[in-house]
């Protein structure tokens, strides 16, 4: 698989950002994905959803990869993800044979991308500023909420 440039990496991630606040405007939990193909083109997106469908399994990553449908093979794609991934989509990501995941950042929660990179998975971590100031004060605001989505 080709490197990715921190420009597409970014433009990706911008796609992924915009989901989140999508999300976020509808009261839920502002973390966005989107699944790219190899070629670059953009299959799937989508947001957190466990509020607003009442669907604790509805996270980003799920989201994004149902509206990507049915693909014959995952092998080369690219999961973009506004936060680390849990161990429930990293394990979706594991699965698929997803090739690639762009994390916008782990601060405010390291999930099982370390995990993912111990089993082939190229993983980019941009560490941007804009995910983490969204996911912390998401987390300063709505605690409660957000304990209940990571398991807590």
């Amino acid at each position: 698989m080709e490197l990715l440039d921190q420009e597409t990496a970014r433009a990706w991630l911008g796609t992924a950002v915009a989901e989140a606040r999508a999300g976020l405007g509808e009261g839920g939990i502002p973390i966005g994905a989107a699944l790219y193909g190899p070629d670059g083109a953009l299959l799937g997106r989508g947001h957190n959803r466990r509020v607003q469908d009442g669907d604790p399994s509805t996270h980003a990553e799920t989201a994004a990869f149902r509206a990507a449908g049915r693909q014959r093979s995952y092998r080369g794609t690219t999961m973009v993800t506004t936060l680390s991934p849990c161990w429930y989509c990293s394990g979706l990501v594991r699965q698929f044979g997803i090739s690639r995941v762009v994390i916008g950042e782990a601060v405010t929660f390291h999930g099982g991308h370390d995990w993912l990179a111990e089993h082939g998975v190229r993983i980019v971590l941009l560490d941007d500023p804009e995910c983490v100031g969204m996911m912390r004060d998401f987390i300063e605001n709505n605690p409660a909420l957000w304990n209940e989505d990571i398991g807590e």
